[in-house]
């Protein structure tokens, strides 16, 4: 007859397996407005903040018909000297010069 091969298990320890250190996923960071985003991190637009008054609407308006749509990729690629102001953001292919309260509308996820 064949020999047989045994097994040898190492014992389990749950103290062990609750103190090692755990792989969990980086944590999803909360939206922030577009003038909040440091220079060359990528975002996903969100959306837009909600508008205080008739101003503020036509922008957060314009800022869409020019493509910052929820979904849409952006980046900060440069912030103006002195002040951070204005903005040069990509937005697809293209590249916007938005004052920080304009970009303060909209809101994004940083990848």
């Amino acid at each position: 007859m064949g020999s047989r091969t045994q097994l040898k298990l190492k014992p389990f320890s749950f103290v062990a397996a609750m103190t090692a250190p755990s792989q969990t996923p980086p944590a999803i960071s909360q939206p922030i407005g577009l003038h909040q985003l440091a220079r060359q991190v990528r975002a996903v637009v969100i959306g837009m903040s909600t508008p205080l008054d008739d101003e503020e609407r036509g922008i957060a308006l314009r800022l869409l018909e020019i493509g910052f749509l929820p979904g849409e990729q952006v980046r900060v690629i440069a912030r103006g000297y002195p002040g951070h102001d204005p903005l040069a953001v990509r937005v697809g292919h293209t590249t916007f010069a938005l004052r920080s309260h304009e970009a303060a509308l909209v809101q994004v996820q940083p990848l």
